[in-house]
């Protein structure tokens, strides 16, 4: 006689949990536009779990509710769900990278569009203005950085950072092969540090999402760092679409430290040419 096996609890709990994030995805999309839903499912519940906590909401059900009526609380959701980890100069070897094999290729390029996708509180789209700057292409360049949460991007263009943020600039900054002195590039006023206006006259900050939105011309750089481990491989390969289609041949596309476009459909259509830097270019 066959005995029958007790379903698990814990499988059931967890797969109704699940079922709940994605009807949450699923009512955000459908009340505000913002498409939550090809998130890696580990990174985005982790985001909700801690948003529940926070808040001491007791059930997904009740957060599902309170974000369809109250505008603010889903909008402080929203920063959360965003990725705005960020620093200047951050991975300071892809930094010298750009400055001293990525530039240089582009030299005799009239004029030089460089695409900063999912640029959060704008630390990176500052990074590249002063590299340009030191290479002596800021004036024959602009530089698009966009991102779709708003309060990140009013912050990116105040350029108003904390004391402690611009100290660790300074040391990535001598790591990326900065010759100067980073004091050059802010103004200290008490506890805070604001980016020098010569950095931004050439920097243009724009709403954009990856998710939804369409390409955003034809760039000769695009660099989108450690946003694409938060999406599956259904928007990843979405995404890598996009790119593709902003870039002309020999265009450059870099991505972060743990990403790769070796897996998606169009891997084959880019030399990896700086591997450890996740340098690619369009053939």
């Amino acid at each position: 006689m066959i005995q029958s096996v007790p379903d698990d609890p814990h499988s059931e709990q967890k797969q109704n949990e699940s079922i709940e994030i994605q009807l949450l995805l699923e009512a955000i999309y459908l009340k505000y536009g913002y498409d939550f839903r090809n998130y890696a499912c580990a990174s985005i519940k982790r985001r909700i779990v801690r948003k529940m906590d926070l808040e001491n909401i007791p059930t997904l059900a009740d957060m599902q509710h309170r974000l369809l009526y109250d505008l603010d609380f889903f909008e402080t959701l929203l920063m959360d769900l965003s990725i705005n980890v960020t620093e200047m100069f951050r991975d300071p070897s892809f930094y010298k990278a750009l400055r001293e094999k990525v530039l240089p290729a582009l030299q005799g390029t009239p004029f030089i569009k460089i695409w900063i996708a999912g640029c959060a509180t704008g630390e990176e789209a500052y990074s590249v203005a002063v590299i340009l700057q030191e290479t002596g292409l800021y004036d024959a360049c602009r530089v698009y950085a966009t991102d779709f949460n708003e309060k990140a991007l009013q912050q990116a263009k105040e350029g108003i950072y904390t004391a402690e943020t611009i100290r660790q600039s300074t040391h990535n900054y001598k790591l990326a092969g900065g010759a100067a002195s980073f004091t050059d590039y802010y103004t200290a006023r008490y506890d805070n540090a604001i980016i020098d206006q010569s950095l931004k006259k050439n920097v243009v900050f724009s709403d954009h999402n990856l998710v939804t939105d369409s390409d955003f011309g034809e760039m000769n750089i695009i660099i989108c760092r450690n946003v694409l481990i938060y999406f599956n491989r259904t928007l990843q390969d979405r995404v890598f679409q996009l790119f593709h289609t902003s870039l002309p041949p020999g265009g450059f596309l870099c991505l972060g430290s743990k990403e790769s476009i070796g897996l998606s459909e169009y891997a084959d259509r880019f030399d990896h040419i700086i591997p450890r830097e996740k340098i690619y270019r369009k053939k």
